[in-house]
């Protein structure tokens, strides 16, 4: 049996840049989930990004994300990642 890892990485943007690196995060493929917060720590969105990777629904998710991005100047992205599982031997 496999462990999964899970690792959480926090990635700082300006509201120009959120489309764009939403969209890059769900084509790396090893992200579970994308929670999207304003400068003051209140989530605006969390994307399960194994739903979003299914094609008719990747562009209405990106569209939200881009009018999210009008709200305010910066975002917190929060990525939940699977990491590889490491060897204990």
């Amino acid at each position: 049996m496999e462990n999964l890892n899970t690792m959480i990485e926090e990635v700082k943007v300006l509201s120009h840049e959120l489309a764009d690196k939403v969209k890059s995060l769900i084509h790396e493929g090893n992200v579970n989930r994308i929670i999207i917060k304003d400068e003051k720590g209140n989530t605006f969105v969390e994307i399960p990004v194994t739903v979003a990777a299914v094609g008719a629904v990747l562009a209405p998710v990106v569209a939200a994300v881009g009018a999210i991005a009008a709200m305010a100047a910066k975002f917190t992205v929060v990525v939940e990642k699977t990491a590889p599982p490491t060897d204990a031997k």
